[in-house]
């Protein structure tokens, strides 16, 4: 039994139709994916579809995922007399326009060609997405979250924290943020290539990143918590 993470495939499925074979993720295995399956890429609700399939896949929230969920939930009603007034109001377009923006319009185009059942199963699947994890293998503790700990102190629960300081706020893998040397802090969100100009696992004190720029010409990456071992496509 492994535990495998990775992240921010965004709507890259043949990478990671290929990861999984490279890593032959069996049905013991336990993979947990750090947000941002969604946008920009060609085929988010493809991803979306297979996880769905793997009840040892558990998925995070990453801040794409979030924007997704909440411009999709509010499309994603029927019209009526009653509604069609103020079913699209200013803060719904312009909550739409920023995220076609930032690449939603690959997962805007393939859940529209979903059944109405498939997109109602989508929309909860995104739902259950959690926020944080703290997951034990190889000896070690891993807290895993998409982008970091936001305004983090010492003492600070995980149930304490915002969704801006879980999934917009920039990790700092220079600072150690517990006492414990055997608890880590794995995040997606800021590409690797940001701190050390390459797609790869930057490791740095008690920090793991591994966004390494799957849908910006970089790889997709996944880590094998029990024995570090590292797998790129």
């Amino acid at each position: 039994m492994s535990n495998y993470v990775m992240s921010d495939i965004h709507g890259e499925y043949e990478k990671y139709c290929d990861m999984l074979k490279k890593i032959g993720l069996r049905d013991e295995d336990t993979l947990y994916i750090l947000g941002d399956v969604v946008d920009r890429g060609p085929r988010p609700v493809d991803i979306l579809l297979d996880m769905m399939k793997r009840p040892n896949v558990y998925p995070l929230f990453g801040n794409h995922d979030l924007l997704a969920l909440h411009v999709l939930k509010k499309l994603n009603v029927e019209i009526t007399e009653e509604n069609y007034a103020r079913h699209l109001d200013t803060d719904t377009m312009g909550e739409l326009i920023e995220w076609l923006r930032d690449g939603g319009s690959t997962t805007l185009s393939q859940f529209r060609a979903l059944s109405a059942d498939d997109k109602a199963d989508v929309l909860d699947y995104i739902e259950d997405f959690s926020l944080c994890e703290a997951v034990e293998a190889g000896g070690r503790t891993f807290v895993l979250v998409h982008a970091g700990l936001g305004n983090f102190r010492k003492g600070k629960k995980l149930r304490e924290y915002t969704l801006q300081e879980l999934l917009m706020d920039r990790h700092d893998p220079s600072k150690d943020y517990f006492d414990d040397d055997d608890i880590y802090v794995v995040t997606g969100h800021t590409p690797t290539m940001i701190y050390n100009g390459k797609a790869e696992i930057y490791h740095s004190g008690h920090n793991i990143c591994i966004d390494c720029g799957a849908c910006m010409g970089g790889k997709l990456a996944c880590l094998c918590l029990d024995t570090m071992e590292e797998y790129y496509i």
